[in-house]
């Protein structure tokens, strides 16, 4: 192949993603909230989220590679406290064959106690194993749904039991958990996990980000921010 078909392969390729990222804003109406789950309930109402710095999380309950990526990011989150705020998106891989449900299971916990999203998040990360395709390769799409739902009563306790399987049946937190991966889509999310800081892609999609890493990226947007705060205002007089 030439270095002229090869530049016009890629320029067909990136033509037909924006193509498709078009098409899948298109189709998806506009929901009522911002998507996802917002860490230790830092909210956009009072400022307490836009005036810090935003870390969006795209993760997969079951993926092992978003559940290696937690440590170091709560560690990060712990140390720069209140000046950094986190939101984690859903984002179920179609190739894992229990990322849609265990995803729904977090807007079903979300909706019923939103105290209870993170812990279960976590719950998942540290027995995802369970929900892998090969030890549910032989039961049904229900068994997997009873199986998840109980699994929730650990962090929701056992009364929940029934909101909790009236949510799986409740068409509302479907079509939350697919805005989430439409979200995800529109961002140009590829894989898990897919972080953003302060709206702008990290590179290294798909792969765990260490504690080290994470303080390289926010300790030059934390310095800069200490800088904008004591510069003197003489130049708007």
């Amino acid at each position: 192949m030439t270095t002229r078909q090869s530049l016009s392969g890629l320029m067909l390729l990136l033509i037909l993603s924006v193509s498709s990222l078009h098409l899948i804003a298109a189709q998806t109406s506009i929901p009522p909230k911002y998507d996802g789950f917002v860490y230790k309930g830092k909210g956009a109402h009072g400022g307490a989220l836009l005036d810090s710095i935003i870390v969006e999380a795209f993760f997969d309950p079951v993926c092992p590679d978003s559940r290696d990526s937690w440590p170091p990011l709560k560690q990060v989150l712990k140390y720069y406290s209140h000046r950094i705020s986190l939101i984690v998106h859903p984002f179920p891989l179609p190739y894992h064959d229990n990322a849609f449900v265990s995803s729904r299971a977090l807007h079903i916990a979300n909706k019923l106690n939103a105290s209870t999203t993170y812990p279960l998040l976590e719950k998942f990360f540290k027995h995802q194993e369970k929900f892998y395709n090969k030890p549910t390769h032989n039961i049904s799409r229900a068994s997997v749904v009873s199986l998840i739902s109980k699994f929730m009563t650990k962090v929701l306790g056992n009364s929940s039991l029934p909101d909790i399987e009236s949510g799986f049946l409740d068409t509302k937190t479907d079509h939350a958990t697919r805005v989430s991966f439409k979200y995800g889509c529109s961002r140009g999310v590829i894989g898990t996990p897919f972080f953003f800081v302060n709206g702008f892609p990290l590179p290294d999609a798909g792969s765990a980000l260490g504690y080290n890493k994470w303080r390289s990226i926010i300790d030059p947007l934390v310095n800069d921010n200490t800088e904008m705060t004591k510069e003197p205002f003489h130049f708007l007089l």
